[in-house]
């Protein structure tokens, strides 16, 4: 398939261009995020690329939540998928 947008630089404000099931708790991510959709609404709690540790974020079903995170160490949130 053709990619208009192939020979652009992509932004952190741009859309993602891969994504992966995330299984909270797993160990570290094979990539660090640009976001976390958020498939059932609750509480998703990460490390992120700037070294915060047990960050918890409150989410409702369908948010993205903006972060570089590089592990989701725990979720009652569901349906979690790694943006990046």
């Amino acid at each position: 398939m053709a990619d208009a947008f192939e020979d652009y630089a992509g932004g952190l404000d741009s859309p993602a261009s891969n994504a992966a099931a995330i299984t909270p708790g797993a160990g570290a991510l094979s990539q660090a995020t640009r976001g976390i959709y958020v498939g059932g609404a609750g509480n998703v709690t990460v490390n992120t690329v700037g070294g915060q540790t047990g960050v918890v974020f409150v989410a409702q079903a369908g948010a993205v939540i903006p972060v570089r995170a590089t592990h989701v160490t725990a979720a009652t949130a569901t349906d979690l998928v790694a943006l990046w």
